[in-house]
């Protein structure tokens, strides 16, 4: 039988915040266990919850990045938890009135768009991490609670993706956004951005969903386009022997490339809801949200054609150029330096990208101003292409200014067309043989006198001069 695939993904998202959701706790990665915590977010008796204002404002910024109605006003709940990783046996979520709906993304794939519906984002609480060690006589856990109440925004898509392929293009768009407009790092592997897919299949042409399994907390593209590809298979293969699909919650596990069963899945009312009754409705003005709005950064697929038509870059160099907001960043500031975008933009692309990736540019020696003042030494023909890449490496490795190490090495580049003229004359003299290929017709030596030439200038000869004075003389 042939079947369609039904995706749809929530993610979880780890909000930018120094403190916890609800309270004063750090949320920084790494820290020893159970150093981040304090009576909130353990739970102690008497303690209350106070909601952290950034949290909030990044929350928002998230909604407004993905078309999403945000709301004025919105609630928190308990949701009851029977895991001892939240020590106070319920998770502080949004449910039935959440702080944003109906959004979109836009994704392609193959060269074909498509638009994914959002359906809420809501403001939530994480868990904390069970930590099992086999190695302790006895089998013994251990519950690390430093992420129980770290700030996280859970984005749930309609099911309106149908194939692994999609699925991975939806989540890498929504990771390239959160990321531009600084809402989350996207750390997958610390969890910072982590997705649960739900999957179904059903007839070709049957409107009725199919029963859905959960994958849980998948915290890589590779690992979600994998998992998705299995458990399609897994399903159709049970669905194929006459068998029924289980409404569970799997894993995938990356040893053995396959999913297995973790639990039954719940439903809402398992989790028996209520309204949280320690915070007020969470309220948000017009004028609030209306600021953020105009705040808000320039978005990918707005830079990217911007790129296009007001740089001319072509579709692949702007795709590049705008995949991470700190290159783009780069990208512009060097720009800034020379308008020269053509050439800036390979620069950044070949040489600068080679050397570092995403945020790891503001890290260089060097800053863009730089990058913009060689490219004009270049496009001046101050300095040659060859010589471009010798100061490219002192900036690497020192952050010296390209204009003053070119001073300070004499590299500026041999334009004056008696000194070349003596070069050429002196190769000429002496390459009789290969003077007499290119008289009877092999046009390619051309290129060995030019190599001869630049060596012999320490690469200072300026090339188009240098093939004019050869073409010249070869006459």
């Amino acid at each position: 039988m042939s079947y369609e695939i039904v995706i749809g993904l929530e993610v979880h998202a780890q909000l930018r915040t120094e403190s916890k959701l609800f309270s004063t706790s750090g949320t920084a990665f790494g820290a020893s266990a159970n150093a981040q915590t304090d009576v909130v977010c353990l739970g102690m008796p008497g303690v209350l919850p106070v909601l952290n204002k950034e949290a909030v404002r990044l929350a928002v910024k998230a909604g407004i990045a993905l078309e999403c109605e945000v709301h004025q006003a919105s609630q928190f709940s308990r949701k009851h938890y029977f895991y001892p990783d939240l020590a106070k046996g319920y998770q502080i979520t949004q449910f039935d009135r959440p702080y944003a709906t109906w959004g979109k993304l836009d994704i392609e794939v193959g060269g074909s768009k498509k638009t994914v519906g959002i359906t809420r984002i809501h403001m939530e609480e994480d868990a904390g991490k069970s930590v099992h060690d086999d190695l302790v006589a006895g089998g013994r856990s251990y519950i690390d609670y430093n992420r129980a109440g770290v700030p996280l925004i859970e984005i749930v898509s309609e099911p309106d993706m149908r194939s692994a392929d999609e699925a991975v293009a939806y989540l890498k768009k929504l990771h390239q956004i959160l990321r531009y407009i600084e809402v989350c790092d996207g750390n997958m592997e610390q969890g910072s951005f982590r997705c649960d897919a739900n999957v179904s299949l059903r007839p070709v042409g049957q409107k009725e969903l199919g029963t859905r399994t959960e994958l849980k907390n998948i915290n890589s593209f590779r690992f979600v386009q994998q998992a998705i590809e299995y458990e399609v298979s897994r399903q159709a293969s049970v669905l194929d022997s006459g068998g029924r699909i289980i409404q569970e919650t799997r894993l995938w596990d990356t040893k053995t490339n396959t999913t297995r069963s973790m639990r039954s899945k719940e439903e809402a009312h398992d989790y028996r809801y209520f309204p949280e009754p320690d915070l007020p409705d969470l309220i948000l003005e017009d004028g609030y949200i209306e600021a953020l709005k105009e705040a808000l950064p320039e978005l990918p697929a707005a830079r990217l054609s911007r790129y296009e038509s007001e740089y001319g870059l072509g579709n692949k160099e702007a795709k590049v150029l705008t995949e991470d907001i700190h290159v783009a960043v780069f990208f512009e500031k060097a720009l800034a330096r020379h308008n020269n975008a053509k050439l800036v933009a390979n620069w950044t692309i070949n040489e600068v990208l080679r050397e570092a990736k995403g945020d790891e540019v503001n890290q260089l020696a060097f800053g863009p101003q730089a990058l913009g003042e060689l490219v004009e030494l270049i496009d001046n023909q101050t300095i040659s292409g060859k010589i471009a890449k010798e100061v490219f490496q002192a900036m690497l490795e020192t952050g010296t200014a390209p204009g003053e190490y070119v001073e300070q090495k004499g590299l500026k580049q041999v334009t004056d067309t008696s000194a070349i003229e003596a070069i050429v004359d002196g190769i000429l003299a002496r390459s009789e043989a290969q003077v007499a290929q290119y008289k009877d017709g092999n046009m390619k030596v051309l290129g060995f006198f030019v190599g001869q030439v630049m060596k012999e200038s320490r690469g200072k000869a300026n090339p188009k001069i240098v093939n004019e004075i050869l073409k010249e003389k070869l006459k």
